[in-house]
């Protein structure tokens, strides 16, 4: 190991300074517009791959945007990790509100980034975390040290939903094949507590709609004798979370996973702070469900959430209207044994309940995804953390996000296995939001602990 950390500390420039040309690229998935910059950036990753020494580099053809896929098969008898990561990237908008151009990077120190922290649209989501692994495997491969089979796969539209993936993987089994999969696409707890992710929510996303008269309606000649929409809506939503925080939907908690109170005493070892917690995002105050804390409210507990409102006239000046139509995105969080189909369909049928006779409502579902759940008594949660403990000097402990990864459960569903959420980001790297940035730190203990991750799990 060694000779691969000095590999690793005599090329740390080059590193940053590649990964500052596949930052320059603007792969935002969600924009047609950048269509050709999604195409070019996909055709980087494949160079950089095979410049690290991968063998059989594609860039393979989907319905949507290409995966990227290479490998290093050195014995059939050892074990194989597949690294999986995302080269497409969120909008910068609103551009106004970033510092210098979200695709122009530059190294800025913070006070959580005292060493720096490379300040970009895609640093941390997830260019400068995947490409921590291209790297490594480049240490590895220079220093002729790495301990098994590995596989890479890199996909372009993570941030529109995978649309393309689970096809994919189900045409491509055999490709794929692997012990267990390699994530970078999540956060420490801090660079103090390092932590490894094991688990995450799942999700289920529905746009809601509530239509009352059949056209804008004059609010002198009309106002106080029929039901304005956004009225309607506001209250219909305001009844989805009773005053202690629960959820009102009928059924909702009837599959929630029972944590046990040895589990909540472990995770909450992480030191939950709510004055910290407030201060990192200007509020004097927290909520949520009664009974847990800020840490459980946001890991173990579902959520509602509304994401979006809107409806009537929103434009500069005033134009008095009661509107015909009112609007809401609405995203619920789901926990081990509920799943998006069930809890979608019990949204729906209490939404349709609430409603006041007086008005009509549409209920739209969106995408979905289920919880995963990664347990800590597993050789690849140990060998995750023995990595980061060798690499941070420092003890690791398991941590469960609120955010959802999706393919997870579709990784574990068509491949048959397990998930290792080994992420080096910070929840204050501002991903999906201005000024996204990931601390020099964090990429290069990513790119020290994953050659210990490969030498872990293969003994």
């Amino acid at each position: 190991m060694q000779e691969t950390l000095n590999y690793i500390n005599e090329n740390k420039q080059r590193f940053v300074d590649e990964l500052f040309e596949l930052l320059r690229i603007p792969s935002i998935s969600a924009d047609p517009a950048y269509k050709d910059d999604v195409l070019k950036c996909a055709d980087v990753c494949a160079a950089y791959l095979k410049d690290a020494g991968a063998d059989n580099v594609e860039v393979c053809k989907t319905s949507g945007y290409p995966i990227v896929f290479g490998e290093k098969l050195i014995d059939e008898n050892l074990p194989t990790v597949l690294v999986y990561g995302h080269y497409d990237v969120q909008p910068a908008d609103p551009l106004e509100l970033w510092t210098k151009p979200p695709f122009e990077p530059y190294i800025e120190k913070t006070e959580l980034h005292p060493d720096g922290a490379i300040f970009a649209r895609g640093s941390a989501d997830d260019k400068g975390q995947f490409f921590m692994h291209l790297k490594a495997f480049e240490a590895m491969m220079k220093t002729n040290t790495l301990p098994c089979n590995v596989k890479f796969i890199l996909e372009g539209e993570e941030e529109v939903g995978s649309v393309s993936l689970g096809d994919f993987v189900n045409e491509n089994k055999e490709k794929l094949s692997c012990d267990c999969i390699l994530i970078s696409d999540t956060h420490i707890y801090s660079n103090e507590q390092p932590t490894v992710t094991t688990g995450l929510r799942g999700l289920s996303y529905v746009e809601v709609e509530v239509e009352g008269p059949n056209r804008d309606l004059h609010s002198g000649l009309y106002g106080g004798a029929v039901p304005n929409p956004i009225h309607v809506l506001s209250r219909m939503i305001a009844q989805l979370i009773d005053e202690d925080g629960r959820i009102t939907i009928d059924g909702f908690y009837d599959n929630v996973e029972v944590v046990s109170d040895e589990e909540r005493a472990e995770m909450n070892k992480l030191k939950d702070n709510p004055e910290e917690f407030k201060k990192s995002i200007g509020l004097n105050g927290v909520e949520g469900e009664k009974g847990y804390t800020t840490l459980e409210r946001t890991s173990i507990r579902p959520t509602l959430d509304c994401n979006g409102i809107w409806g009537g006239y929103t434009g500069e000046g005033a134009k008095t209207v009661i509107p015909s139509k009112a609007s809401a995105k609405i995203s619920m969080r789901l926990v081990p044994y509920q799943t998006p189909e069930e809890i979608t369909e019990k949204f729906t049928k209490h939404f349709e309940k609430i409603a006041p006779a007086n008005v009509k409502v549409k209920i739209t579902p969106h995408h979905g995804g289920m919880p995963y759940v990664l347990p800590t008594d597993t050789k690849e949660f140990r060998a995750a953390k023995n990595a980061m403990e060798t690499a941070f000097g420092k003890e690791v402990l398991p941590y469960r996000g609120g955010g959802s990864i999706p393919i997870t459960a579709m990784f574990e569903q068509v491949l048959g296995a397990k998930s290792v959420l080994m992420g080096f980001g910070l929840d204050s790297d501002a991903i999906h939001s201005p000024n996204e940035h990931y601390g020099l730190f964090n990429f290069y203990k990513g790119i020290e602990s994953i050659p210990l991750f490969f030498e872990n799990y293969t003994k």
